[in-house]
């Protein structure tokens, strides 16, 4: 099979072939049709995410139809339309795992981290961690509801019943967990970068009330906010926006560090909470949510071979919505 591999920390991916994996007896083995491109594969090409399982395989927004299924695997047929996450596997013993917390067990392992992703033609996974994909989402629409959709949504949750939400950062989540949020009637505040007009006009067109840039304040207090950009300062910023009682929600899986800040903008019962991996509940009840809403994803495809340019592109900001690569046939 094909496959766009990384070798060393910074440096490109290479276009390689690799055996076809053999799924385990607790796996499926998955033809891949989509693969979304996520902020998560920037950190880990960068080293800020430590210790990936080098040479490997990234991609962890999976779509694709089963091929194999393990001996110990039931639930599945040949052909059935899946989806793969971030969290690839849980130990099922811990203390986390015994207590509805799987997203945080000792022992996870993390699709495109520790185990081969779908930047590739097959991919191999956890049955347990495979979710049912909607037959109305085309592969291109659902592959960043694998992510960008839980986390989203999983941040989201967090927030309780807030009515007037902060969105700091209007990427891939931002522009999925908006059409939820309009769809919950709440109303949505979407904060950029400085002199970025083109994500504010953006976020307006997907229903957000507001757009300005991250360091203005919005025009009436947030019950909450949640941050999606990987970056710390924004983090007193979203405390001076929320109102007593508010929340801030750190949504990213790595951020740069939280400079000091005087404690008069915590004061009041403001709090700040990170938001680590999914739950297969996330999984379940977001995908059974995504088509009542329904979620309309904006993507921008690639295929396989230019995953190099589609992170790049990433990097830079060169698209709205989200980025996807397309592998196989729908």
């Amino acid at each position: 099979m094909k496959a766009m591999v990384l070798h060393t920390i910074g440096d490109p991916l290479e276009l390689e072939d690799l055996p076809v994996p053999q799924p385990s007896e607790n796996e499926l083995l998955i033809k891949v049709k989509t693969c979304g491109v996520c902020r998560t594969d920037l950190h880990i090409i960068d080293g800020d995410l430590e210790h990936p399982s080098l040479p490997l395989v990234l991609g962890h927004q999976i779509v694709g139809s089963v091929e194999g299924i393990g001996t110990n695997v039931s639930g599945f047929s040949k052909g059935d339309k899946v989806g793969v996450p971030w969290l690839g596997y849980t130990c099922g013993k811990c203390e986390f795992c015994n207590n509805g917390q799987e997203n945080l067990c000792d022992n996870a392992q993390f699709t495109g981290y520790d185990i081969n992703g779908g930047f590739a033609e097959y991919t191999a996974a956890d049955a347990r961690f495979c979710f049912p994909i909607p037959k109305e989402y085309p592969a291109t629409q659902a592959a960043p509801l694998l992510c960008a959709g839980l986390i989203g949504y999983r941040s989201l949750r967090k927030t309780d019943n807030a009515k007037r939400l902060g969105f700091y950062g209007f990427g891939s989540a931002a522009h999925i967990l908006s059409q939820v949020a309009h769809y919950q009637d709440k109303k949505v505040y979407s904060f950029t970068r400085l002199g970025d007009t083109k994500s504010q006009q953006f976020a307006k067109k997907l229903g957000a009330v507001w757009a300005g840039d991250s360091e203005t304040r919005p025009p009436e207090k947030l019950d909450a906010a949640i941050i999606f950009a990987p970056v710390g300062p924004l983090v007193p910023q979203a405390l001076k926006a929320v109102k007593k009682g508010g929340k801030v929600v750190c949504a990213g899986i790595h951020m740069s560090d939280i400079p000091s800040f005087p404690y008069s903008d915590l004061w009041e019962e403001r709090s700040i909470e990170s938001v680590a991996n999914l739950t297969r509940r996330d999984g379940s009840d977001f995908m059974q949510l995504a088509p009542e809403v329904p979620v309309k994803t904006q993507v921008t495809t690639y295929p396989l071979t230019e995953a190099n340019k589609a992170l790049k592109d990433l990097r830079a900001g060169n698209f709205d919505g989200s980025a996807v690569l397309t592998i196989g046939k729908e």
